[in-house]
């Protein structure tokens, strides 16, 4: 498995937990009069207290989604989680979609430990066609001194439909062998749908040494299978007050969720 992957979350399946910050400014749903600290801290307080692994901050609510983020996103998301860096108490990441060289820019400035993104393949998409340039996003992260900080590839872009007809698995094992990812995740068609659990097994079964995650989708009483088969997973929507994207993490969902997974690993 990968180095950095270890060091920052051991080999206990990870379960990480997203922070959907609310519209950031120069997005148009942004709301001026919402306190994207405060809600932001609340949820980070829930996904601590129900002992998730990791916590990942994400522009979720900056739709439409674009391919190079607004300046002024990128910045207020790297100012939120400087506000909240004291509150911090586990590893955290960040993505700020669709763009990694945003998310390794915010990730390198704040002292996040993981990015993740689309890096690799060639997609048809609703924000247009989707190249992104994994060689030249690594090759930054190194120029900004971050080297340490783990490369987290989603290699089934949602929102689109890649181009590379060859078979998951096989762009997957591709993407590992040309691009060096510290972790390989598997996602669904749109945000807190699921992946296949075909997908799932395909990909690890063609990836044995390198860590493959659920990166969408994954519910209370789906968890326990997903772990059986991936090596750990990320997980935003499940959260939520009822199980809404948009709304806040709501605690006692996240504490079970949590619970499910410990037994789960037992």
């Amino acid at each position: 498995m990968s180095e950095r992957f270890n060091a920052i979350f051991g080999s206990d399946k990870p379960v990480i937990g997203m922070v959907h910050l609310g519209a950031l400014p120069g997005s148009p749903l942004h709301d001026p009069g919402v306190d994207l600290v405060a809600a932001a801290r609340a949820d980070l307080q829930a996904l601590q207290a129900a002992d998730f692994d990791a916590v990942m901050f994400g522009n979720e609510n900056d739709r439409p989604y674009e391919f190079t983020v607004d300046t002024a996103s990128t910045a207020m998301m790297a100012y939120v989680i400087g506000q909240l860096r004291g509150d911090i108490t586990i590893p955290f990441g960040v993505n700020m979609l669709w763009d990694p060289m945003a998310s390794v820019a915010v990730g390198a400035a704040t002292g996040a430990r993981f990015v993740r993104e689309i890096f690799t393949g060639t997609y048809a998409s609703d924000m247009g066609v989707w190249a992104p340039d994994a060689g030249k996003a690594m090759r930054y992260r190194d120029r900004l001194g971050r080297s340490d900080m783990a490369m987290l590839y989603n290699v089934s872009a949602e929102f689109a439909h890649s181009l590379d007809a060859r078979p998951l698995p096989d762009r997957a094992r591709s993407a590992v062998f040309s691009s060096i990812p510290d972790a390989v995740l598997v996602s669904g068609q749109i945000t807190g749908e699921a992946a296949a659990m075909s997908d799932l097994e395909a990909v690890k079964a063609v990836l044995p040494t390198t860590p493959v995650l659920a990166n969408t989708g994954v519910k209370h009483e789906t968890v326990a299978d997903v772990l059986r088969v991936a090596d750990g997973c990320i997980v935003g929507s499940s959260l939520k007050v009822d199980g809404d994207t948009w709304k806040a993490v709501d605690p006692d969902r996240a504490a079970d969720f949590m619970a499910r997974v410990r037994a789960a690993r037992a």
